[in-house]
């Protein structure tokens, strides 16, 4: 039993699961199936939808079928061929306070009934409950960690070990670090449900990264209760592989039909957007009209067709290298979202180390919430920690980017070159080109076509956000005084004078000579080039 990474992106991966009922390819949606009262029929799970795994709940099985599951087993009691999680019954405490059962008789019942993915029987640790609450939960849930893998008999079953501490972030860091030392197959984040409900999905960000942070990075982790697709991309971005769900079918007992961006009442539709099987053999009339087991079965099957497209969309994304883009394109589909990948930002240098270094796709920029992506942040710490200009370099020229890309191949950059050479002939070697571009930064020409500083589109001009940020960047890289003499090629049209004024503030500061050349006239143009001629020209009979 082993879990392969096929492919990277952020820190969402697509892997191989296996279990004794087939492989399950990562991240997946594993529906979530009441044994009492279910709107889909498992049959329909796997041969309608291809789940390729469910998740029902041991404990309401032992409590109601418990004969009848140990002579059949779940997955025939189920009719349910494939790989079947089973949980514990410990979501019942955080609800109901307690349950009647203990660790050891739920895990001697999970393996008698011969499940493949088992939950310990943990303690939900809730949200904002009192940090000596919170400590307990922690502790009495690592106890029982330990004492289930001591209890367990069979070596053909996952066992999951979640992680508690709720949103007291010091708590789930302890929590992870310890149950990180279990021979766990799975790793979960429990206690986000409520978290989830609230919207507060930049808490939800903490609690994830905090976790995966002190979580082995090879194994599986699991969120539980992740149940409406437009956090998907969010939470899968963020490292989870596995999610279970009720969703679909809560919503559809509420007659809120799903969509990949939010959920909408039954009566307040006119149109049904969306081409899955139900949308397009039924119409709004016919949901409205229908008897409401009838309406319940229809929107739960929507629902979960559009949960599993979400999935399989965000998989396409991480093939692409494209998830960043997905994410953000997600974010804008609730305010809560957007406050949440803003929170990323704060682990950017994390998400930065374990993301992948190239990818098989150009990046889009949309604005100033790239500005964390990985890519952006790689280059900023290549520039300030592994880069060294040419050796010979006295003076530096800071050109404005073109379209195009690299930008040494575009024709404004030729035509600049040539004029720099023309005016400069053996003095030429003290000279060193750099790009002012966003979202990057300082782009030295002599790398400007490496991945992904000629594979990006942007909108144009920069935003205000963008422009700062790269006027901090050029200042930090000016503040390690490699140059004697700094040109700057001005473009105000396009970048305002925020980059030439910290430039020009830095320059002063470390002792450097600075002049500006194309003062409020197009940077390319004839009188442009003659001007950075002239300023050439001065530099360098001012250093000698």
């Amino acid at each position: 039993m082993s879990f392969e990474i096929r492919e990277r992106d952020i820190l969402a991966k697509i892997g191989k699961l296996k279990t004794k009922h087939g492989k399950i390819e990562t991240p997946t949606l594993l529906p979530v199936v009441n044994p009492l009262a279910q709107p889909v029929s498992t049959q329909e799970l796997w041969k309608k939808f291809g789940c390729q795994i469910i998740i029902t709940n041991a404990y309401l099985i032992k409590k109601n079928f418990e004969k009848t599951a140990l002579e059949k087993g779940v997955h025939k009691l189920l009719n349910f061929p494939r790989a079947i999680m089973t949980d514990s019954g410990a979501y019942q405490i955080l609800v109901y306070g307690e349950v009647k059962t203990t660790p050891e008789e739920i895990t001697k019942f999970q393996e008698q009934i011969g499940t493949d993915i088992a939950v310990i029987l943990d303690i939900p640790t809730g949200w904002q409950t009192d940090r000596h609450y919170a400590e307990w939960t922690v502790r009495e849930t690592l106890r029982r960690a330990a004492l289930t893998l001591k209890l367990k008999m069979k070596n053909d079953i996952h066992w999951v070990g979640p992680v508690q501490g709720g949103n007291h972030l010091d708590l789930v860091a302890l929590s992870a670090q310890e149950i990180s030392k279990l021979p766990f197959s799975i790793y979960a984040l429990g206690s986000p449900t409520q978290v989830m409900e609230r919207y507060l999905f930049d808490v939800l960000v903490d609690m994830i990264i905090t976790a995966k942070m002190n979580l082995p990075p090879e194994k599986p982790l699991h969120l539980f209760g992740a149940g409406h697709p437009f956090m998907f991309a969010l939470a899968i971005a963020l490292g989870c592989d596995m999610f279970d769900s009720a969703a679909y079918a809560i919503y559809a007992r509420q007659n809120r039909y799903m969509t990949e961006y939010g959920t909408v009442k039954i009566e307040q539709l006119k149109y049904l957007p969306c081409q899955c099987p139900v949308c397009t053999k039924h119409d709004v009339t016919d949901l409205k009209a229908s008897p409401k087991p009838e309406t319940e079965r229809l929107l739960a099957e929507h629902n979960l067709y559009v949960s599993l497209a979400e999935i399989k969309r965000v998989k396409q994304a991480i093939v692409e290298g494209r998830l960043w883009e997905l994410l953000e394109l997600r974010a804008r589909s609730h305010p809560s979202l957007l406050q949440a990948l803003r929170k990323i930002c704060s682990y950017a240098d994390y998400i930065e180390k374990h993301s992948p270094i190239t990818k098989k796709r150009g990046i889009f920029y949309f604005g100033p919430t790239g500005l964390c992506r990985p890519e952006v942040i790689r280059h900023q710490k290549r520039i300030q920690e592994n880069y060294n200009p040419p050796k010979r370099a006295e003076v530096l020229i800071l050109l404005p980017q073109t379209s195009v890309k690299p930008f040494h191949n575009s024709p404004e950059y030729r035509k600049i070159i040539r004029a720099i050479t023309q005016t400069l002939g053996k003095k030429i070697p003290k000279i060193h080109i750099c790009t002012y571009a966003a979202p990057f930064g300082v782009v030295p020409l002599e790398i400007d076509d490496t991945y992904p500083l000629s594979q990006f589109e942007m909108i144009w001009p920069p935003d205000y956000e963008t422009i700062h940020y790269v006027a901090k960047q050029i200042s930090d890289y000016l503040s390690m005084g490699r140059y004697k003499t700094v040109v700057f090629h001005n473009d105000p049209r396009n970048w305002g004078n925020a980059i030439l004024n910290a430039s020009r503030q830095m320059c002063k500061m470390r002792n450097i000579q600075f002049f500006i050349s194309s003062n409020k006239l197009d940077p390319w143009s004839s009188k442009s080039l003659q001007t950075l001629q002239n300023v050439l020209k001065t530099s360098l009979a001012k250093k000698e």
